[in-house]
């Protein structure tokens, strides 16, 4: 009878111990939607106090052009990365950006630059093409090791360990200034719930030469 119990005893001790588990660690997901409740794609959300550690065996990430649009719209890296533009159309292009996080020019060229650019400051870099005003694309420089992107339907799901939580809610559309980031916390996953961006048309691309190109034109 006395074995009995203590086995009873151990195997409560062991059911308690997964429990706490549990609580610890939850599975939870929330979508990213505009103001009239459409889900948000190209959301990027940063997770906050998750620093990345530096790493030198980043793999070289790809920003293409096809049917003269850049591809993906909104690509993710870390900082530190090294990012290559190849141009899959079978006319040339001249990439570009005047944005603070990176300021470079890749002139008139077919097929592949002679080398990948480095991003080495975290935020958010705006990319033009010099010849067809139309083109713009975005590279979303993340300066932590916790980074999401959605999709079409805009959902994130992901598993948290400790609560709270902060992260940063960012979408190229959002009507807000390109550099500015939302802050979301949620205290417990009981708080999960849709997070809303406010978002504009996109202008017309011909006035994008106005807004960057600078004396580049």
């Amino acid at each position: 009878m006395l074995m009995f119990a203590n086995f009873f005893s151990r195997v409560c001790y062991v059911a308690l111990l997964l429990g706490s588990t549990n609580v610890l660690s939850a599975d939870f997901s929330f979508v990213v939607r505009d103001q009239f409740g459409e889900p948000l794609k190209d959301a990027v959300i940063e997770f906050k106090d998750q620093q990345l550690n530096h790493q030198d065996n980043l793999s070289v990430a790809v920003m293409d052009q096809v049917d003269k649009h850049f591809t993906p719209k909104v690509l993710v890296i870390q900082n530190g990365q090294l990012v290559d533009f190849p141009n899959s159309d079978n006319i040339r292009h001249h990439v570009y950006s005047f944005s603070t996080v990176k300021q470079f020019d890749i002139k008139l060229y077919s097929g592949r630059p002679e080398k990948p650019e480095k991003f080495e400051s975290p935020g958010i870099v705006v990319l033009g093409c010099n010849i067809h005003d139309s083109m713009v694309g975005y590279i979303y420089v993340a300066d932590s090791s916790e980074v999401l992107k959605t999709s079409v339907d805009g959902k994130v799901q992901l598993n948290v360990s400790t609560f709270p939580v902060s992260f940063t809610v960012w979408q190229p559309n959002q009507q807000s200034d390109i550099d500015q980031k939302k802050t979301i916390t949620f205290a417990d996953s009981s708080q999960v719930a849709d997070i809303v961006i406010t978002t504009i048309e996109p202008k017309p691309r011909n006035t994008f030469g106005e807004m960057f190109k600078g004396t580049n034109d």
